[in-house]
């Protein structure tokens, strides 16, 4: 069994507010034998366009975390998915920042495909990648990827990866409902997305949601059969740590997938222009 963690905060009201949280967190995850742990999607400085207002970030904001993190990650012994931005010529980039269990950076996930409504504050990525941390092979999609491009899922379950992780946000600081119940029918769609992401991949889907108190999905584990493993309580703090059986981790179906048998054929008698 490999061991991962998934560590859901309370929003940070400043860089060294966020920065405790993630040590204290990461603490807790590397105590329960986890190998890696994964924070939510650009908890530093938090995640533009919300109902809360992150804290300013600079470049130097940015070296600042990046350093401290990685001092933590390799004082606990533990691998750090950071959910942090990244800011480049272009402007702001959601990224998730990988960094191992030594301390040193394996790279960096951008969320390539935005929502709408984050245009206005962000700009894509267009490159994505796998990583290898103990013998788990990962990919990442970020928040909107995960829930509305599953082939950012599919991509990595391709090349080997065993899980998926999936920082996002989903929910609100101040105001809203929480479902009754982990995947109730009647709540939005997004714990449903994650059974489907795990399922038709065959691969283990695991989200990390801020703690935010009117959380639409739960911080949660679902395993290759499209079943949940274990979630967080809604709105709480804390840090969900889950053994991971590997050898189910087959990717069978997202290995079946065959693109070639989707060319696109002309009608009869068009011609080729059309």
């Amino acid at each position: 069994m490999t061991v991962i963690a998934l560590a859901s905060p309370r929003v940070a009201t400043s860089l060294s507010d966020g920065l405790a949280r993630i040590d204290r967190l990461a603490a807790e995850a590397a105590a329960r034998a986890a190998v890696v742990v994964a924070f939510p999607e650009a908890y530093l400085p938090g995640l533009r366009g919300q109902d809360f207002t992150p804290f300013p970030f600079t470049p130097a904001d940015q070296a600042t975390a990046l350093a401290q993190v990685s001092a933590t990650a390799r004082r606990l012994g533990i691998a750090i998915i950071l959910g942090m931005e990244r800011l480049v010529p272009e402007g702001r980039q959601i990224g998730a920042w990988v960094i191992d269990r030594d301390g040193s950076l394996l790279g960096v996930q951008t969320k390539n495909q935005l929502d709408p409504s984050e245009d206005a504050y962000y700009v894509p990525g267009d490159t994505r990648q796998l990583f290898e941390v103990a013998g788990l092979r990962f990919g990442v999609a970020i928040c909107h990827e995960g829930w509305r491009y599953p082939e950012t899922v599919r991509w990595a379950a391709q090349r080997g990866a065993h899980v998926v992780f999936h920082p996002q946000l989903t929910g609100l600081q101040h105001s809203g409902r929480v479902p009754a119940h982990w995947g109730a029918t009647d709540a939005p769609y997004y714990e449903k997305a994650m059974m489907m992401r795990a399922i038709e991949n065959a691969i283990y889907f695991a989200s990390v949601n801020y703690a935010v108190p009117f959380q639409e999905s739960a911080t949660s584990v679902v395993d290759p059969s499209g079943a949940l493993v274990a979630h967080l309580p809604y709105g709480e703090e804390g840090v969900l740590v889950v053994p991971l059986d590997l050898a189910r981790a087959t990717g069978h179906l997202a290995r079946r997938f065959a693109p070639a048998r989707y060319r696109d054929e002309r009608p009869r008698g068009a011609s080729p222009s059309q």
